[in-house]
């Protein structure tokens, strides 16, 4: 009979090392897509043809139709008087009781300056009034096996009301695990 010993000890190790990774989401996965600027224009969710685009998925990296798919992470529309709004799920009633809500965050540097996303305070259920110029940081669903969400920054750069649309540059940091949102392949 062979000495299970020796197997055991080794399998404890991996375990070890795998539980000790965990404190470094990185150390699991590392970075392949690299994080580009795209431009995006998104269709108001009332008023436009339902098969028009009205929010954008951060792990998808892209604009969606809402009525397709609830795996979205915000929306825009215009309200009264045509005023834009950028919406969370959970803002227009799609809460999905997560223990990370898709959410997103007005912070205090510009599109350019901005090379990492906080892990905190993003405004999961509110209407965010947006207009042009405005940077914001989206916070995404839980998205990869490590239970984390993904990230992404935009700027407004125009809004038609006329059209019903928003255009935005994003840059989606569609890697797990990732905070960073620079170009290029992110290293944090």
């Amino acid at each position: 009979m062979p000495n299970k010993l020796p197997r055991a000890i080794a399998l404890i190790v991996v375990a070890g090392g795998a539980l000790s990774a965990c404190d470094d989401p990185n150390a699991l996965l590392d970075a392949t897509v690299p994080n580009v600027v795209d431009t995006v224009s998104l269709f108001a969710y009332e008023g436009t043809p339902v098969s028009t685009p009205s929010g954008y998925s951060i792990i998808d990296g892209r604009a969606v139709r809402i009525d397709q798919r609830p795996d979205f992470d915000f929306a825009f529309n215009l309200g009264p008087g045509d005023v834009p709004w950028l919406l969370p799920p959970a803002a227009i009633g799609l809460a999905q009781n997560l223990s990370l809500e898709p959410g997103m965050l007005e912070p205090s540097a510009d599109f350019d300056d901005l090379t990492i996303a906080q892990l905190n305070g993003y405004r999961t259920s509110d209407t965010l009034v947006v207009s042009p110029g405005q940077t914001w940081v989206a916070r995404s669903r839980i998205a990869c096996s490590l239970g984390v969400p993904l990230y992404a920054k935009l700027r407004i750069l125009s809004i038609d009301p006329a059209q019903r649309t928003v255009t935005f540059e994003v840059l989606a940091n569609r890697n797990c695990g990732y905070r960073g949102l620079e170009p290029g392949l992110p290293d944090s």
